[in-house]
């Protein structure tokens, strides 16, 4: 039996705790994520500006599908999952789109996380609170 390729090209985004796995493939410009529509999963303009944002910088917005599948995390970090994760398979589609993503600082992997909580402190920095009695 053959295997057929798929048409369909892969990128990964992660942002603190958030995996975003993207698929885009030529298309109308639907865009769906974890199986809802773009409007319906993230309410918050700016995050759909964020997903939106490399589609919208390259001119690719009404060229392609995007199916995204993301989970960990809160909404907004996984809104900038998504975002790297598009840069990144838009990179793979057409190499020469990468110098308009880098300088626009979509292909750059925020690597802020939370700070690990402490032993002997409250939190990763606040400490328990002083008795002078």
């Amino acid at each position: 039996m053959a295997v057929v390729a798929s048409p369909d090209i892969l990128g990964t985004g992660r942002r603190k705790s958030s995996i975003a796995r993207v698929r885009i493939r030529p298309g109308e410009g639907l865009i769906r994520i974890n199986d809802r529509e773009l409007d319906a999963y993230f309410t918050n303009t700016r995050q759909r500006n964020a997903v939106l944002a490399p589609l919208e910088q390259t001119g690719k917005r009404a060229e392609l599908d995007v199916r995204i599948r993301v989970d960990g995390g809160g909404i907004t970090g996984q809104a900038d999952a998504c975002k790297l994760g598009i840069a990144r398979a838009l990179k793979k589609l057409d190499e020469q789109l990468a110098d308009g993503l880098r300088d626009a600082g979509h292909l750059t992997r925020d690597g802020r996380m939370k700070e690990r909580k402490k032993y002997g402190l409250r939190g990763a920095r606040r400490g328990t609170q002083f008795s002078k009695r």
